[in-house]
C-alpha cells in the first residue's frame, strides 16, 4: 500500500479569516502563529474545517478501505468499483476481500482529527491503524501541528470507553502521554 501526495484545499489564513468573522473582525493577514493553529485545532471550532485534504491509498485491501467508509461526517470517499461491467474484477461473488483497489479521499481537519481518535485505537484493526498512520506520516511533511492533534480517544477523553478495551489506559505510558497532551493544550498560548 502506498499513498499519493496530499493536496491541501485553503489555508490557515482562511481558516483565521473565518474565526475572525465569528467574533466580527475584518480579515487578516499573514501566517497565524503554530500555537494559535495548535490551540484552534483542539478546540475543535468550526473554522478548522476551511482546510481539507486530498489523498489516494493505492493497492489499498477491499476490507481496510471498508473500514475507512464507514467515516462519513467532513469526508468523501471515491473507491475502485467491483462492478464486473467496470472493472477488470472476477465474479463479485467470489472476489476476495483482500483484493487491491485505490482509495480517494478528502477530508476537512475535523474530520483527521474524528478518525484518528478511532483508527489510532489499539482495539481498530492493525492493518487499518497502520493505513491510518501512513496517512498522517505524510500529512505531517505539511501540517506538523494537525499531526500532533491527532491521538487516540483515550488520550483525547482520559479514560478508555471502548466495550472491549485494550488496557493501554491502565498503563504508565498512557499516564505520559495523556499528561503530555493536555500540557500542551495549555502550555501552547496565543
Amino acid at each position: 500500500m502506498k499513498i499519493s501526495n496530499i493536496k491541501t484545499y485553503g489555508s490557515w489564513r482562511d481558516v483565521a479569516d473565518s474565526a475572525r468573522t465569528t467574533i466580527g473582525l475584518e480579515t487578516g493577514e499573514g501566517e497565524p502563529s503554530t500555537n494559535w493553529k495548535y490551540r484552534m485545532l483542539l478546540a475543535e471550532h468550526s473554522p478548522i474545517r476551511r482546510l481539507s485534504f486530498n489523498w489516494t491509498w493505492y493497492d489499498l485491501k477491499y476490507w481496510i478501505s471498508v473500514h475507512f467508509v464507514r467515516h462519513k461526517f467532513g469526508i468523501e470517499h471515491w473507491v475502485k468499483s467491483q462492478r464486473p461491467d467496470r472493472s477488470e474484477t472476477i465474479d463479485r461473488d467470489n472476489s476476495p476481500q483482500s483484493n487491491l483497489i485505490n482509495h480517494e479521499c478528502l477530508a476537512n481537519a475535523q474530520a483527521i482529527i474524528n478518525i484518528s481518535r478511532k483508527r489510532l485505537c489499539s482495539c481498530a484493526a492493525r492493518e487499518t491503524r497502520l493505513a491510518w498512520i501512513s496517512f498522517l506520516k505524510e500529512l505531517r511533511k505539511t501540517e506538523p501541528v494537525l499531526f500532533d492533534a491527532c491521538v487516540p480517544d483515550c488520550i483525547y477523553r482520559g479514560w478508555c470507553y471502548e466495550y472491549n478495551s485494550c488496557g493501554y489506559h491502565l498503563t504508565p505510558a498512557f499516564r505520559f502521554q495523556l499528561t503530555k497532551y493536555r500540557m500542551d493544550i495549555n502550555a501552547r498560548q496565543p
